[in-house]
């Protein structure tokens, strides 16, 4: 990503975050406008790791329950429930807007940590991770390359016998797949219209949908020396998707 596409989709994030955190960080049907009732939205957190942890119980991963990593973590959705059964949990995000209102809204949690991070990579972070968690992030970027540069950067941060776990788009049908809101967004915004006005008053959003083919995915994962133990499907919509459990080594 160019250091002007980084710019742009940092303060695309930033202005989300202003208009309606919750709704940015999970679009569910009628919930836009600040409609997500707080309980709601972190309970929806708590049942996906609760599945996902059915499946780390089975595939014996990670050996340990010290730390985990919840990527693009928005308001600590995620990060709250992986915190109840790791010792710790650290989420990091490229909004200043979303780490603020995490750390707000999990205030009363005292084993997580929330860190923004602008940069194209997790230099940030300190590794031995025992698990890196990213769902519905990783698609917002702007091309395969610098996805697969976050994952790289997962593996890198996770011990050996740690798992990284991750989801992501390997397919979006059309014409969904033109990404017209987005378009109609950008055009918008190049004519002044105000950001929050778009956002509030407008279907319209920035955030772009990429996908990744499985078999890119997984080129990439044994380029790196990774292995895939498991691979499940969900989003049954226009957009297919895969959630991947991948042991760093």
């Amino acid at each position: 990503m160019s250091p002007v596409a980084a710019r742009r989709h940092r303060e695309d994030w930033e202005q989300l975050a202003e208009a309606d955190a919750l709704w940015a960080v999970l679009t569910a049907p009628g919930a836009k406008g600040g409609r997500w009732s707080a309980e709601e939205f972190f309970a929806t957190g708590e049942a996906e790791i609760a599945a996902v942890e059915a499946r780390l119980t089975d595939l014996g991963r990670p050996a340990r329950r010290e730390r985990a990593l919840d990527f693009g973590c928005g308001v600590g959705r995620l990060t709250r429930a992986l915190a109840r059964r790791f010792d710790r949990a650290v989420g990091v995000d490229i909004a200043a807007g979303m780490v603020e209102q995490a750390r707000r809204l999990n205030d009363r949690v005292p084993n997580v940590e929330f860190i923004c991070n602008d940069a194209p990579d997790l230099a940030c972070l300190e590794g031995d991770f025992d698990l890196v968690y990213s769902n519905i992030v990783l698609q917002h970027l702007a091309s395969p390359r610098d996805i697969e540069r976050y994952v790289g950067e997962f593996l890198r941060l996770t011990r050996e016998d740690g798992l990284v776990v991750f989801g992501l788009p390997t397919r979006i049908a059309f014409p969904w797949s033109l990404q017209p809101r987005r378009r109609a967004y950008a055009l918008l915004r190049s004519l002044r219209v105000p950001e929050q006005w778009l956002l509030k008053r407008t279907p319209l959003t920035p955030m772009r949908m990429t996908a990744v083919p499985e078999v890119r995915v997984r080129g990439l994962l044994a380029s790196q020396g990774a292995t895939v133990l498991d691979v499940e499907s969900f989003d049954d919509g226009p957009v297919a998707a895969r959630r991947y459990y991948v042991s760093p080594r």
